[in-house]
């Protein structure tokens, strides 16, 4: 078997590579190119797995970065138990073909109570103080310790949020090379996030995402450069091209205006109560999944959708169907932002009454993707005192929100979810000629890509 490296660069396309990716540009040119047809929606849970099933999400379930769980009538999003896909993944093929096979997960999603003999991935601390504290989950238990030995606690609050920067990424790229030091996997995944933060807070905007794109393509350099000098086979993947958008849909305050969606009062501010709503959308990016639960309306949501501005698909159960989406844990509706569009989960009507979460990075408490949380509210005067005020509560033990996110969708210039109708926004592949061949492919190709180059 032949040792593998498949490094993942979030938002990577074949539009941002060029001067400023000076690098990542030099081993494209000495290498083959392929187009990745993206899978909707094209977020990075539905993206992964069907790379490493080889299935689309009518059959490994991955619906989505999140979805609405029906038993527990709850929506949830980044989930991370493996064992929510329900596909066999690559490992498990080539650890059954030759025992000797190992793999090693650094940071890909669904990372956690897989079959990989080594895996890394993001799990804060939530002390009963209210407190969230910075940390990582790892396989096995004693890999998080080690590694926080030797590169320092993993730097959580610049993997998401407003104060994102390289140092997570850094960090994950900087621990793949020790997992390969100490255990040589023959395959290795490495996920490295830092360009999408750029690209969804301005968009192709060249002048403002040129910094990100030369330090992703640093990070980059030093990590190819290492493995192949260690006999490595690099592929470079992503999951998904970032484009331009304007306009922010607000799905469920459509449906709310209808009169389908139902809120709870708690302690004066408003929450999304799914289970005894008719119908709801959870939005993810620019796809959002309707769940109608009142079937006499069906009709009524579907041509109250299909006349909204800024959609540009309804897809039914034929729909579905044609896009692999036709899954239990598909919505009843799956709709498609054009391309100036995408969705927020934003439900209330009164800025006043938005749920404390809204305010806040909460990834797991919000019923939908919030990609404003990645700006500073601008209407705080001296954000430096107020998110420093919030850190010394933090630090002193007390309890604190750190209120800090906007409410103003419009601040956000850069989406992904639908499939893009240029080819230079699309996810690509990069290789060697004997594993990508120029052209397209589809992202359950992906699978025997990798497969092909492990066997090799």
């Amino acid at each position: 078997m032949q040792k593998t490296v498949v490094i993942d660069i979030v938002a990577l396309s074949s539009r941002v590579i060029g001067e400023h990716t000076p690098f990542l540009k030099s081993w494209m040119d000495k290498h083959k190119k392929a187009v990745v047809e993206p899978v909707l929606p094209a977020v990075t849970c539905s993206a992964q797995s069907a790379y490493l099933t080889g299935e689309m999400p009518s059959k490994n379930g991955i619906v989505g970065n999140g979805w609405y769980f029906q038993d527990e009538c709850e929506i949830k999003f980044w989930r991370q138990s493996n064992r929510l896909v329900q596909s066999p993944k690559i490992w498990d093929k080539l650890k059954a073909e030759n025992p000797e096979f190992t793999c090693a997960n650094m940071f890909w999603w669904y990372n956690m109570y897989s079959s990989v003999d080594y895996a890394v991935t993001p799990r804060p601390l939530y002390p009963s103080d209210g407190r969230k504290l910075p940390d990582c989950h790892s396989q096995p238990m004693e890999l998080r310790d080690k590694l926080q030995k030797e590169l320092g606690q993993f730097p959580l609050f610049s993997f998401w949020g407003p104060n994102t920067n390289t140092s997570s990424t850094k960090w994950i790229a900087d621990a793949a090379k020790k997992v390969d030091e100490w255990y040589n996997p023959t395959l290795n995944l490495i996920y490295l996030p830092h360009l999408d933060y750029g690209l969804q807070k301005y968009g192709i905007d060249f002048d403002k995402i040129s910094k990100d794109l030369n330090e992703i393509d640093d990070i980059v350099k030093d990590l190819i450069t290492y493995f192949e000098n260690s006999g490595a086979q690099v592929l470079v993947l992503s999951e998904y091209g970032i484009t331009s958008v304007s306009r922010p849909i607000h799905i469920n305050r459509i449906l709310r205006s209808a009169g389908w969606i139902e809120v709870k009062n708690e302690l004066g501010l408003e929450t999304l109560d799914a289970g005894t709503s008719k119908a709801f959308a959870v939005s993810d990016h620019q796809v959002a999944h309707v769940h109608i639960q009142d079937p006499s309306i069906y009709n009524q949501v579907k041509s109250l959708l299909e006349n909204t501005p800024g959609i540009e698909m309804v897809l039914d159960e034929k729909g579905k169907k044609k896009y692999g989406l036709d899954h239990e844990r598909s919505g009843d509706l799956v709709v498609v932002a054009d391309k100036d569009s995408w969705f927020t989960y934003y439900f209330w009507l009164d800025d006043a009454k938005a749920p404390d979460y809204a305010r806040c990075v909460d990834i797991h408490k919000k019923p939908g993707y919030d990609p404003v949380e990645l700006f500073l509210d601008p209407k705080i005067k001296v954000p430096i005192l107020k998110v420093g005020s919030k850190v010394l509560k933090k630090k002193l033990g007390f309890r604190y929100l750190m209120d800090v996110i906007p409410l103003e969708a419009s601040l956000v210039k850069g989406a992904h979810g639908r499939i893009p109708e240029d080819d230079a926004d699309k996810p690509v592949l990069i290789g060697n000629e004997k594993l990508v061949k120029e052209g397209k492919i589809q992202p359950t190709d992906v699978f025997n890509v990798i497969y092909k180059a492990v066997k090799s």
